[in-house]
Formats: C-alpha cells, structure tokens, sequence
C-alpha cells in the first residue's frame, strides 16, 4: 500500500512539521487510518503525529470527532460540510495545530449518481486560520481510491502548513 514515493512525501511533511513546531491530526473515514498508518510508518514520527481518528461510521464522525448529525442527515457523511466538520473537530479535540480529514466512496460499491465511487471530501483546518475543503474523483479500484487519497492528504497538509 505505501509506496517509496508516497513515504517520501510523508518524510517530507513530518520535516516540514516539525521545523514548524506543528502536530498533526487525522480524521479519517474511507482510509480507514492509513494516512495515519503512513505517516507513523516514518521512525521519529511521534513528534509530529498527535493523534489519528478513525471515523468510519457516522457514530464515530459524531462521537469522536463531534461531527452534528443533523450535518450528516442534510448534507451526507461525503460531503464538504461533514470534511470541514470532520477536521475542526480533530483539532477541537486533540493538540494538534494542523489536521486533515477525508471522507469518500471508495467502492466498488456505495456509489450514485450525485456521489460516484472514487468521490472523496478532503477538510484541512489549522488552529490559527480557517479550514480548506476541497474534493476529488479518483479513478481506479477500492485500492487506487484509497492509495491517491492518502498522496492528496499528505499534499493538502504539506500546502496548507506553507501557507
């Protein structure tokens, strides 16, 4: 699952991170933990990587990271509300400065028309400025759904601690 360059990027970020002074947090719904899993797969890591919330269900997104239900229920658990939601609340609740959130269809099934398999939600928040939500539709199995969506993880948080 985590390829060479995939782990390069992970390095990099836990450097950029701790030049900053910033912990990370995950909250993670379709990877199930492996943006954690990636990062943590780095020796060293533990200065960096605060916490990981795994939130697969809607319980979970509710219970651990204080996602509203009545968000979910309007909106859907993939959606840029529940991501925005889905990241706030990973910093809200642990001490991380940084944190990232993914929800998605990572399939093969579970998808429709207005949210297709390889449909993933990304929320990026930082304790000091507003919370970036951006979405993408991977193409390829359960496997290169989940794989991209870890690569674009680490790219959001990279990006987002720059600036």
């Amino acid at each position: 699952m985590i390829d060479e360059t995939i782990l390069a990027a992970a390095e990099a970020l836990l450097a950029q991170c701790r030049a900053a002074g910033v912990m990370v947090a995950t909250a993670e719904s379709c990877t199930g933990g492996l943006i954690a899993a990636t990062l943590t797969a780095i020796a060293g890591s533990s200065d960096v990587v605060e916490r990981g919330f795994v939130t697969y269900s809607n319980e979970a997104k509710a219970e651990l990271v204080g996602v509203d239900p009545a968000l979910i229920e309007a909106h859907g658990a993939v959606s840029e509300p529940v991501a925005r939601a889905m990241a706030e609340g990973a910093v809200a609740r642990s001490r991380a400065g940084l944190a990232v959130s993914v929800t998605g269809v990572a399939g093969p099934g579970g998808g429709s028309a207005a949210k297709p398999v390889g449909l993933v939600w990304f929320g990026c928040a930082r304790r000091d400025g507003p919370t970036v939500t951006v979405s993408h539709i991977f193409p390829g199995d359960r496997m290169a759904v989940r794989k991209a969506t870890v690569a674009e993880a680490l790219r959001l948080l990279a990006q987002r601690l720059a600036g």
